[in-house]
This record gives C-alpha cells, sequence and structure tokens, in this order.
C-alpha cells in the first residue's frame, strides 16, 4: 500500500518505508515457506519503483536480484509464476531503458513470451501479459528499428485489448498502449492510418476514464503526443490545438513530485514550439522554454537523458530566431554539448540528436550569414546522415539537408556527389520497406525532385554518368519493387538453380502480398485490424526471408550487384543498335540532356541553356488548361466536336465544346523544337529523311523528368508558316520510364512462346454508368477482319461476352491485347488503375498477379493512359507504365482524350503497318515488335489528312509509344 501511494504522490519516503518493512518481511520468512517467492517479488517490486525514481543501479540490481530467487523459488505449475515471470521481465526493461543495454531486452522478451504461454487463454492477467510483451518489443523496436517488432508490438497490444471485457479498470491502460504502438509505427511508416488508429485509441481511452482518475495524465499526455506527431506530417491547426490542450492538461492535473512531471512538461514544450513556428507568436515559445526549462530542473542528476536537453537547446534556438537574443544561443549549445555526453556510442537517438545540432547552426548562420556556420551545420547533418545507427527516416532528413545546403553553399565540393548518393540510397531504402505501390507512392511525396537535383549537382561538375546513376536510383521507385520481383533469374540458375528458386517463389509472394493488402481502416472490426496485422507481420517476415536471400545472391562472385540499381557502366553496355535514350533533366539551376549511344563508353552530355523549369512548368499550365476547357482531361466530360463532327471520346460523361483555336499547342511544340529537340538532335548529327525512301528512319528513346514527363517531346516541332519541320522527319519516337526498362529488354532479349503469339481484341462499347463509345465496336472488327485475312490467331471478345477475369486469362493466352474501352486512372494509388468492362473491370493488381511471362503489345485504346501525376512526376504513375511493369514489352498509349473516329483510323492503320512490315506476323502468330514505326507510320497518315490548326494537332498529339 505504501508503494501504491507513492506511484500515486511520488512521496518518496512512502517507498522507502514499502523497502524496509518488505525486507523485514522477506527475513521472518523461512526457506520453504510457500509464502516465501511472492514476498520477494513484493520487495523486488518496490526496488524497482524506488530505481524509477533514483536511476540508481543498485536498486535496479536488487530488484532483479530478487525477482530471480522468486521465479526459481516457484514450482513449474505454480499459479502465481507467471506472474513472478512477468516481474522480472519488466525489470529487465526498466534497467533498459536506462542504461540501452539491449541484453536486458533479450532478457526480457523471452521471459515474456513464456509467461504468455503457459497463462490459460482464460486468465484475467493474460491481457496485461500481452501488453507487457508489446512494450517489450515496442522498446527493442525504438532500438533496432525492425519493422517486425513493431508489427509484433501492436498485435500483442490489439489481443490485450481484445481479451478484455468492456468497462474493465485497466481497459483505459491497454488503449493507451495500443495507441503509442501505432504512434510508434507512424514516426517509421508516416502512414496516415497509423496515427489515425494511435488517435482513436487515445481518445477512446479518455471517454472511459472518470475525471479525476489518477490514469488522466498518462492518458492526455499519450493523447497530446499523438496530436502533436499528426501535425508533424499533416500541419492541421486543430490537430495541434488537441495536443496542446490535451498536454496542458495532463501537466495540471501531474502532482509537483511525480516522476513523470518532466517529461510532460517536455512533450508540452515541443508543442508549444510546433505552435510557435505555425503562428509566430513569441508567447508560445517564451512557454515551450520555461516548461522544457522547469522539466529539466525537476529531474535528478542521475536521470537526465539526452532527448530532454536536445528539446531544450532547439526551443532555444527558435526563441533566438525570432529575438536575435544571443544568450540562448550559448544555453542551447550547453544543452546540445551536454546531451551528446548522455549519449552513448552507437544510441539510436544520435541522429536526431545530430540533426538537431546541425539545426541550430542553421538558424545560427541565418543571422550570421557565416560560411563558418553552414559548414558546422552541414557537418552534423553528415554526421547524422552517416550513423550506423538510428531510424532510417531521420537520417533521410539529414541526408537531404546535407545534399542541399552543399550543393547550395559549396557547389564545387567533393562531398556534393556523396551526400546525394546517401540520400538517394535511404530513399530507396525506405520506398521498398513499404508493403504496398500506395505506400511507396506516399513515402515518395515527401521527396519530390531529390534525384533532379542530385543529377542537375552532377551535370555542373561534368559527370553525366553520375547524373545518370542519380537518375535511375532516384526514380520510379513506385514500381521499383514490382519490377525488381519480375527480374529474370536465368543467369542466377545456372550457378545456383536451388537459390534462385527460393527468389522466384519469396519474390512471387511478396508480390501477391503488395499488391492485395489493404491499408488499416478505423471503420474495422478489432478482429479484422488483428488479421490485418497478422497479414502485416507475415509479410515483414517474406520481406525479411527476401533480403536475407539477396545477401546470398550477392556474395557469389559476379552477382554482387544483384537486384541493385545498374551502374552507368552496365547500362552502356545493353543499348539498343537502332537509336539513342535521351535522358532529359530539368530542375531550378538547369536543364541537360544526356545522351545514350550504342558502342560508346561514356553517356555525351548536351546542355541545353535555352529551356528552364519554369518554360516546362509554363507549357506544361498552359497545355493542362487548354485541354481541361476543351474537356480533355476531366474524366467526367466527353469529347464532341473539336475532335471533328460529333465524334465520342473515351472518357466517362458527357459535355458539350466549343471550338477553341489558338496559339498554345503550336507555341508548346515549337518551343520544345527550338530549345530542346533540335539542339539534341544537332549535337547527334541527326538529319531529315525522305519517307518515301528505302531508308530505315532511327529511332529515340525520350526519358524525360519532372516537370519534363507532361510534354510532347515525341511532336515537337514548327507546323506553321513556309517551312515546317519536326522530330517527326527525323526519327521515330518511344518514351522509357528509366534506361534501365530498355537495357534490360535488351539484355533479356528472348523470343515470344509460339503457343500463345497472337491477338486479343475487346472492345466495351457499352459500360454501365459511362459513355457510350460505339466505335470501339467498329474498331475491333476491322483490326479482326485484318488478322483473319492475315492468318494472326486472334479473339474478339465485345462488352458482355467477358468478365474480368476471363479478360485475364485471355491475356495469359495472348501475347499482344488491344483494349478499346474506358480507362479509370488512380494516381494516389496506381494499382487501383483499371479499365472499365461491361461486367465489372480489370485493375494492374490483378494485371499484376498473372503469369504474362511472353506479354508482347499492349495497344490501350482509352483516354489519358499515360498522363502522369504531378505531384510525383518521376513516378510514372499511369497505366502505360504499369503495362510496362506487368511484364508488356511495348505499350501504345495516350496523353488526352482521344476521339472515335480518330482512334479507329489510328488503330486500323497502325495494325495494316504491322501487318505488311513485320516478319513475325506469320504462321498465326503475331509480333509487335515494329510498333513503334506502326504508331508512327499510323499518326503520319492522320496528321497529313488534318491540317495544322489546334484542333487537328490535339487530335493526333496525344498518341504515344512506350517501351522497346
Amino acid at each position: 500500500m505504501l508503494r501504491h501511494r507513492f506511484k500515486r504522490t511520488g512521496n518518496f519516503s512512502d517507498v522507502a518505508e514499502a523497502i524496509s518493512v518488505q525486507e523485514r518481511a522477506v527475513a521472518l520468512t523461512p526457506m520453504g515457506d510457500p509464502l516465501l517467492p511472492g514476498r520477494l517479488s513484493d520487495l523486488g517490486n518496490s526496488f524497482t519503483s524506488r530505481f524509477q525514481w533514483t536511476g540508481s543501479l543498485s536498486d535496479i540490481a536488487q530488484a532483479i536480484s530478487n525477482q530471480q530467487k522468486a521465479v526459481t523459488l516457484t514450482p513449474e505449475g505454480d499459479i502465481g509464476l507467471p506472474d513472478r515471470l512477468n516481474n522480472l521481465a519488466l525489470a529487465f526493461l526498466i534497467r533498459h531503458e536506462h542504461t540501452g543495454d539491449l541484453s536486458d531486452i533479450s532478457k526480457a522478451i523471452p521471459v515474456i513470451q513464456q509467461v504468455v504461454g503457459i497463462t490459460p487463454a482464460n486468465n484475467p492477467n493474460l491481457p496485461l501479459f500481452l501488453a507487457n510483451l508489446g512494450g517489450a518489443f515496442s522498446t527493442r523496436f525504438e532500438r533496432t528499428g525492425d519493422p517486425a517488432d513493431v508489427a509484433k508490438c501492436i498485435l500483442a497490444r490489439q489481443k490485450a485489448v481484445e481479451l478484455t471485457p468492456e468497462g474493465h479498470e485497466n481497459m483505459p491502460t491497454l488503449l493507451m498502449n495500443l495507441g503509442n504502438a501505432f504512434r510508434l509505427r507512424f514516426e517509421q511508416s508516416a502512414n496516415l492510418s497509423d496515427i489515425s488508429e494511435a488517435i482513436s485509441a487515445h481518445m477512446k481511452a479518455v471517454d472511459l476514464l472518470r475525471e479525476g482518475h489518477h490514469d488522466m495524465p498518462s492518458i492526455l499526455n499519450a493523447l497530446g503526443n499523438s496530436c502533436s506527431s499528426r501535425f508533424d506530417r499533416t500541419r492541421e491547426p486543430k490537430v495541434l490545438a488537441v495536443s496542446i490542450s490535451a498536454l496542458q492538461k495532463s501537466v495540471e492535473l501531474t502532482p509537483a513530485s511525480h516522476p513523470e512531471l518532466p517529461d510532460r512538461l517536455i512533450n508540452l514544450g515541443v508543442s508549444l514550439m510546433r505552435r510557435f513556428e505555425l503562428a509566430r507568436d513569441l508567447s508560445d515559445i517564451d512557454e515551450a522554454v520555461s516548461a522544457q526549462t522547469r522539466a529539466v530542473a525537476l529531474t535528478p542528476e542521475k536521470m537526465l537523458h539526452a532527448s530532454m536537453l536536445n528539446n531544450l537547446a532547439v526551443s532555444l534556438m527558435r526563441r533566438f530566431g525570432r529575438t536575435g537574443n544571443v544568450s540562448d544561443v550559448v544555453k542551447a549549445e550547453k544543452a546540445h554539448q551536454k546531451a551528446v555526453e548522455l549519449t552513448p556510442e552507437g544510441h539510436e537517438n544520435l541522429p536526431s540528436l545530430l540533426t538537431n545540432v546541425a539545426n541550430s547552426w542553421r538558424v545560427r548562420f541565418d543571422h550570421s550569414h557565416n560560411l563558418g556556420d553552414m559548414e558546422k551545420c552541414i557537418s552534423n547533418y553528415k554526421s547524422a546522415a552517416t550513423c550506423t545507427v538510428g531510424s532510417s527516416l531521420i537520417k533521410l532528413e539529414a541526408a537531404q539537408n546535407w545534399a542541399m545546403l552543399l550543393n547550395t553553399h559549396f557547389p564545387k565540393s567533393p562531398q556534393v556527389l556523396p551526400a546525394f548518393d546517401t540520400t538517394l540510397g535511404y530513399v530507396a531504402l525506405l520506398a521498398g520497406l513499404e508493403q504496398t505501390v500506395h505506400g511507396r507512392y506516399i513515402r515518395l511525396q515527401s521527396v519530390p525532385g531529390l534525384a533532379l537535383n542530385a543529377a542537375a549537382a552532377a551535370c555542373s561538375l561534368d559527370r553525366p554518368d553520375k547524373a545518370l546513376e542519380f537518375l535511375e536510383q532516384g526514380r520510379c521507385l513506385v514500381w521499383g519493387q514490382l519490377n525488381n520481383l519480375r527480374t529474370p533469374l536465368d543467369e542466377l540458375r545456372t550457378i545456383d538453380g536451388n537459390l534462385a528458386d527460393r527468389i522466384a517463389d519469396i519474390s512471387k509472394r511478396l508480390e501477391n502480398a503488395a499488391s492485395s493488402r489493404a491499408a488499416t481502416h478505423t471503420t474495422m472490426s478489432l478482429s479484422e485490424k488483428i488479421a490485418l496485422e497478422d497479414e502485416s507481420h507475415s509479410h515483414l517476415k517474406l520481406a525479411q526471408q527476401w533480403e536475407e536471400l539477396l545477401k546470398t545472391a550477392r556474395a557469389i562472385h559476379g552477382f554482387e550487384n544483384f537486384l541493385k540499381p545498374s551502374p552507368s557502366s552496365a547500362l552502356l553496355r545493353h543499348l539498343p543498335d537502332s537509336g539513342p535514350i535521351i535522358v532529359i533533366n530539368v530542375n531550378e539551376r538547369r536543364c541537360d540532356a544526356i545522351a545514350l549511344l550504342a558502342g560508346f563508353g561514356e553517356p555525351l552530355h548536351i546542355p541545353l541553356p535555352n529551356f528552364s523549369l519554369d518554360k516546362a512548368k509554363k507549357y506544361r499550365t498552359d497545355l493542362k488548361i487548354l485541354l481541361r476547357s476543351g474537356g480533355f482531361r476531366a474524366r467526367e466530360k466527353e469529347a464532341s466536336t473539336i475532335l471533328g463532327g460529333e465524334a465520342a471520346a473515351r472518357p466517362i460523361k458527357p459535355v458539350n465544346r466549343a471550338r477553341r483555336d489558338g496559339d498554345v499547342v503550336h507555341g508548346v511544340l515549337r518551343g520544345l523544337w527550338n530549345d530542346v529537340v533540335k539542339p539534341i538532335l544537332d549535337n547527334l548529327g541527326f538529319s531529315v529523311l525522305d519517307p518515301t525512301s528505302a531508308e530505315v528512319f532511327p529511332r529515340i528513346w525520350w526519358c524525360p523528368t519532372g516537370a519534363m514527363s507532361f510534354l510532347p517531346l515525341h511532336a515537337a516541332g514548327i507546323y506553321t508558316g513556309s517551312i515546317s519541320e519536326s522530330i517527326l522527319d527525323y526519327a521515330v519516337s518511344s518514351y522509357t520510364p528509366t534506361v534501365t526498362a530498355v537495357s534490360n529488354r535488351v539484355k533479356n532479349h528472348r523470343a515470344i512462346d509460339k503457343s500463345v503469339s497472337g491477338l486479343l481484341l475487346t472492345s466495351q462499347p457499352n459500360v454501365p454508368g459511362a459513355t457510350s463509345i460505339p466505335g470501339t465496336t467498329q474498331e475491333v472488327q476491322s483490326i479482326q477482319s485484318l488478322a483473319v485475312e492475315n492468318g494472326t490467331r486472334v479473339l474478339k471478345l465485345e462488352g458482355g461476352d467477358v468478365t474480368a477475369s476471363d479478360c485475364l486469362k485471355h491475356m495469359e493466352n495472348y501475347s499482344s491485347v488491344h483494349l478499346a474501352c474506358h480507362a479509370s486512372q488512380d494516381a494516389a494509388d496506381p494499382l487501383q488503375s483499371r479499365f472499365l468492362l461491361h461486367n465489372g473491370s480489370l485493375d494492374l493488381a490483378t494485371i499484376l498477379q498473372s503469369n504474362l511471362k511472353n506479354a508482347d503489345l499492349a495497344f490501350l485504346s482509352a483516354c489519358q493512359t499515360s498522363t502522369g501525376e504531378e505531384k510525383l512526376s518521376d513516378e510514372a504513375v499511369h497505366l502505360a507504365a504499369g503495362m510496362l511493369a506487368a511484364g508488356y514489352r511495348r505499350v501504345v498509349a495516350t496523353m488526352w482524350s482521344i476521339g472515335d473516329q480518330p482512334a479507329q483510323e489510328v488503330a486500323t492503320s497502325f495494325y495494316e503497318y504491322l501487318w505488311s512490315h513485320g516478319e513475325g506476323n506469320r504462321d498465326g502468330g503475331f509480333d509487335g515488335t515494329l510498333s513503334a514505326y506502326a504508331l508512327h507510320h499510323a499518326v503520319q497518315q492522320l496528321r497529313h489528312r488534318l491540317d495544322n490548326s489546334e484542333s487537328s494537332l490535339l487530335t493526333w498529339v496525344p498518341y504515344v509509344h512506350f517501351g522497346y
């Protein structure tokens, strides 16, 4: 009872007296007395309580010693054994919190697992034991950052809540702990569903407590921390207001002598500092400094920890940034120095601490403009980024700042490229840890343009090889993992067939898990959430097996870079003979092209001084406004007269359009020609070719980045006046999301299995809820007639004749597919992009799980199937790239809405060319190798039938070719 009063009031004399009377009780109890183990355990608990106040290692050593004796003296099967094992484990965990010794966690976890294992399901203490097991995993996660540990923590705590009856006195605490676990995972994952779960659990815990309950301060503190974490990500002022209110009330309700008061003051200070950063109200930062200074003063010297001092130092530097008061800088530097001294070598918090030290120097530089301050700032960011321990998310932030500040203030430093290398390595690592494509998309939104900035820095140092590597490493990561999982294992199989088979098996299971796993939703029942966490944990185990298999493969001579981003030299070894790949990089400082040509040992650097990011953005905006005003972009609108007559287009719902003619498209295409495309062609020695001659046009693969990804490079040219010239007079254009996508096709070229070579056609003219597009019927009928005439193996399915599953099965049995239908593109979750059928829809997630190893050509006769997403322009989150990721070698797509009549003309001309020129289109087979030439021919046919008005350009320009 004395110990319980101490926990409530913090009165130190109570715990001292508790230990005294319990030591007397143990001394008076003879060996062999069945009550002795319980009394030893109680004595251990009191030593643990006193240690939490004094920090004296002798107290926790005594606690562990007494708990171990209690366990040893308790016979197996004794009803008290689970409690005593639990107390022993808690003592180990509490000592770890003070010393940072990981061995204590390693001792605690198997003990608690033993407790859970021997406790009957109907034991009322089982939820408590599960909660403690979750706590152990949580503690280890905070040290190691292993996602599997936080997943196990959440699962254990969810089960603890599930087993606890409604109205039980422990329910608020269990909910608080569950919410804390979700917040921990949010700090690593940045997945908003996790922090929503955390806040929901904490709010429910507050609602369950009566006013004045002794646990109310703890739970309010947890709620305040969760809201603060959410605010850091979302910047929602209302969430920050809830955080500050909860933390203020938590501090008010905590007794002045309570051991938790300092930590609660620190948390309040952090939220007040966040509000200061938002509103710049000086009173907020004054209150923050006051609360955190009080916290440090209340904490015994032995219990001071680095994060407490670090938070105080950060608040002091924020106030210095507002007031310029140098005394704050002096105090902050002392606090930071003390924090560094208190942080043991290899501690997981070191990157966070060093990042905040760097932030302080950055604030100081903003006032002093002294490059010496900036050098210290950059040095600390570098130290944080290169730590071997700690959160990868924090190290990514540090690496970003290291690279960007170095590039800004010391652009010629030899450290610039290593800094960007480190940063992009963390981006790839964190994207790879995400379990879904949607998760990778959200992750990458936090680092837009990073690869482009790195490439620009490399170009300014005349290192196009490094620029190429940066762009390949830091772009298209949304699809990167899926593409990696599909990488052929033939070469590895010749060395170690068993290893190759194991990698193939795990990769397939990983791919299916990534395609199917949904995000956590607060509307789910608890049992559904537990099932979801079980699935998440299984995925993590698969991911760990995957990493181990990769390590094994990379230990084999010649496979050191297995499934790693290819170095520039490797990419240059496997280039197409038919033409160059042109990578175009644009950022705030410069614009450059990097040309890759077969037979050349180095990439060719072509600066483009007359083009800029501002021009790219202006062209993109001009096109977007024009297209939206005419209904070419909005999926709820329908094309009409602007595409000729009353022809229907292929978005979703109808709207009338007025005719708009002007100079927008001409201006964009002219600017791209003069400032980008023509300078590249001149540098490469390209010349105009006579389309009537027998000479084969060279090909060009365009690989644009950033804002360039939305511009029609394939149509750049001058289409007005007496002198007309364009890229179409020089070469046949294709696009590729990355150089690696083409290089891998060249390297791993193999013939299509003749047994599946053929063409699948489907038209969907009357999809429920969508505009009728009757021209699709005639389109596929014409193509089918051509196929039959040429003896091609063909299957035509129309409207309700085919379900999504039927279509997918046929796609596995036919190497090429022509989809004449509506399409729905989901940029936020690319795997949910889909083709709309009369009986349901066919999404990319389903396509990606199928066996399309013989996939050749996909002709997407639908709207905007290559339209990217502005928020993440380097991730090619469109249907065309998705079909390439699914295994198709080449894809025909559109940049905006297409009219029914032009669509039919282009499709017919396209296939006529293939059948008249393709050597592989014999003996019943179908070969899409010449698809780029076929599209070039078909578009030219349409173009020459039209005039050069804006509306005519809008009719043929949207057609694009992707892939090999």
